[in-house]
């Protein structure tokens, strides 16, 4: 997942005061520095826009408009974020809320200057004057800015854009507050050692305990997922279950519900049908009613093998119960879930969870994934001394190319879990990849946010394959920001299509289930000693299990988004529980609502949701057309990789970019293969 903080404005500034290094990004702000940086970047804007918006219509040109404007985001964003990022991260709370007002005071401006129509009307006499003079990157970035002006109603009555303006700030403010919410909820549960049997000793041994010895669990991942996945007692689960999907029920409800009210009430304003329209017409899907048959087919598609798989889980809780002497009631719970799923693979494809773990110190992975991604991309990484970081615990690194050896850009990478830190996984960007007002490249900076289990003075931190899987993942995020060569600050890194942001980390998964690269992440944590062939064997056959609830239940989550974005009120929790048993066949634990939890739904992937499986194919076809086909290491397909993907970033689109690099228009028949639903690629791919 990505974050990009703060909303795309139509702005500018006539000055830059970006370093061309991060020398910008100060960590050490008190809460009166941000309140006070945060007045002086809306001055700032501010001044650029009315400058902007008063050029005589006459004089319009590129050099007083659109590169004035240019300029100003590559400002803008790396001043912005070093306001609003603190709120996921900083330990300090009044650090944190006082960032989160600034997001809340920027974002009410962003929507201020989005509405300039003196600045709108200017870009329009821009283009149809100069257009077919301008390089195609800069014409490209001014149909963007025109396309972005309509959609904020510029071309409508002022009555009906001071309405667009007042519904877009209220969006904004409780989009916040959702997040906010979640980042803040500190929940912790309290279990016995026998309400915990089942969990490796690495789990227990990183929990705290109270003076009685009772153990605390939060609802953090490391604890959440190990435990549904682990813990033989049933009611143990069942609390831990219904605990994680009632985080911030109440008041993130309310949020959530008031969102889709005037997400749709916008929508309208603008002429578009529903607010999943709405959003879909930025991307490569352009409607809902294609995102509908895209999920309906896959559904159809899916069906029988879900079905398949949960009989097979049903039978397996049958036995369970008989053998542990517990009364079987014929059902599966969403607290069975994880727990027989898990099963499946220690029963069906024999994977020894407990042994596999050992294989994964944090930072053996470390080493290993970024020494895949620098041999496979063309750079080298560095890790800086003594940085300036937000935690002691945050690691920075310098990226170099490997054959220049020109600095390119830097990360930081915040791995471990603390309070009031962002619950999730994710890649922030921090600072664009740009073309400065001096003419010479400002360098993107990245960050990426995990909540990986802390070591501990008797154990190191250990990994989850799927935490090696989510680590691969997200650091594919961050190449794609710091490895793009676009000159607009608007098409820096990740900002591509929703529906194509996902692909190039969406590929890279891939590596995390072949042979060469675990070998590379992977020593046992006390005596180094590779994985046994006959475990890795075993992991990488594990890989198509459970792929049919897997996949369903993205389904759910998409056709959920879908549904409540193309209505103008809902009710979330039952829409949610209806599709859950509906499509998966597993109904939502009473009392409860996952999507007052659903973060992706307030964090930019409204009515988008569904984009994590529209990339998928596209990421699969590209992964066995190229590297499976000519070496998953081949440093020559990397490099081509880094750039005519990465290295464009939204510079050019999606489905350009995929015809470019795979030789052809794309197919499914790849992402079938890797859920298991055939046989084999067709001579199409590999030939």
């Amino acid at each position: 997942m990505t974050l990009q903080n703060g909303s795309v404005i139509s702005a500018h500034s006539c000055s830059s005061t970006a370093d061309k290094n991060n020398n910008n990004l100060r960590w050490d702000l008190t809460p009166e520095e941000i309140r006070h940086r945060t007045e002086k970047l809306i001055q700032r804007i501010k001044q650029a826009n009315d400058t902007v918006g008063s050029v005589d219509i006459g004089k319009v040109c590129f050099e007083n408009t659109l590169q004035v404007i240019a300029d100003a985001k590559a400002d803008y964003a790396a001043s912005r974020h070093v306001l609003d990022f603190p709120q996921y991260v900083a330990p300090c709370k009044e650090v944190r809320f006082a960032s989160t007002e600034a997001d809340k005071r920027l974002s009410d401006f962003d929507v201020e200057v989005s509405m300039r129509a003196d600045v709108f009307q200017r870009l329009l006499v821009l283009q149809e004057k100069q257009s077919c003079d301008l390089l195609p990157e800069s014409e490209r970035f001014l149909g963007r800015l025109i396309k972005l002006g309509k959609r904020n109603g510029l071309h409508l009555s002022e009555d009906i854009q001071d309405e667009i303006k007042s519904i877009s700030k209220q969006i904004s403010e409780l989009s916040i507050d959702f997040n906010r919410n979640l980042n803040e909820e500190n929940t912790v549960l309290l279990f016995s050692k026998e309400d915990l049997v089942g969990l490796a000793e690495s789990y227990a041994n990183g929990l705290e305990k109270t003076e009685d010895g009772q153990y605390k669990v939060t609802l953090a991942y490391p604890h959440y997922f190990p435990l549904m996945k682990r813990c033989h007692v049933p009611e143990t689960r069942r609390k831990m279950e219904k605990a994680f999907h009632s985080r911030c029920k109440d008041v993130n409800t309310a949020i959530l519900e008031k969102l889709i009210e005037l997400r749709a009430r916008l929508a309208n304003l603008l002429g578009f049908s529903s607010h999943a329209n709405y959003m879909l017409e930025m991307t490569m899907a352009k409607n809902s009613e294609n995102v509908a048959r895209f999920l309906d087919e896959l559904y159809e598609r899916l069906r029988p093998v879900g079905e398949q798989e949960r009989h097979y889980l049903l039978s397996l809780k049958d036995a369970d119960c008989e053998r542990r002497g517990l009364e079987f009631d014929g059902q599966l719970h969403a607290w069975d879930m994880p727990y027989y799923m898990n099963q499946v693979e220690q029963v069906k494809f024999a994977v020894d969870k407990d042994k596999l773990i050992e294989y994964f110190p944090l930072q053996v992975v470390t080493e290993g994934l970024l020494d895949i991604y620098q041999d496979l991309l063309g750079l080298k990484f560095q890790q800086v001394e003594k940085p300036h970081v937000w935690h002691d615990s945050v690691k920075l690194y310098s990226v170099l190319d490997s054959v220049t050896g020109n600095q390119i850009g830097q990360f930081y990478l915040d791995l471990h879990p603390r309070e009031g830190k962002y619950s999730h996984a994710a890649c922030f960007g921090l600072q664009p990849g740009c073309v400065g007002p001096d003419g010479e490249r400002r360098m993107p900076v990245a960050a990426m946010v995990a909540n990986f289990t802390k070591p501990t003075s008797t154990w190191p931190s250990l990994l989850q394959h799927h935490e090696v899987e989510t680590f691969f993942h997200e650091f594919g995020h961050i190449m794609h920001e710091l490895c793009s060569r676009s000159r607009y600050a608007d098409f820096s890194g990740t900002q591509v299509e929703t529906d194509f942001v996902e692909v190039p980390s969406q590929m890279l998964e891939n590596w995390v289930w072949e042979k060469e690269p675990l070998r590379r992440m992977s020593r046992h944590y006390k005596d180094d000693s590779p994985i046994p062939d006959a475990l890795l064997d075993k992991l990488i056959a594990s890989r198509v299990a459970n792929t049919g609830l897997m996949n369903l239940r993205q389904i759910v989550l998409s056709k959920a988004d879908q549904t409540l974005h193309t209505k103008d009120r809902a009710d979330t929790a039952a829409e949610f529980a209806k599709l859950s048993k509906d499509i998966l066949g597993i109904p939502a634990t009473p009392g409860t609502n996952m999507t007052a939890s659903f973060s992706h739904l307030a964090g930019g992937y409204d009515g988008q949701y569904y984009s994590y499986l529209w990339s998928e194919v596209y990421s699969m076809d590209i992964f066995f057309t190229r590297f499976k086909k000519e070496g998953i290491l081949n440093p020559k397909v990397g490099r081509e990789y880094r750039r005519v993907v990465l290295e464009a970033g939204g510079s050019v689109d999606g489905m350009e970019m995929l015809k470019t690099f795979l030789g052809r228009e794309p197919c499914q028949d790849a992402f079938f293969q890797c859920k298991g639903l055939t046989q084999s690629v067709t001579e199409q791919n590999l030939h």
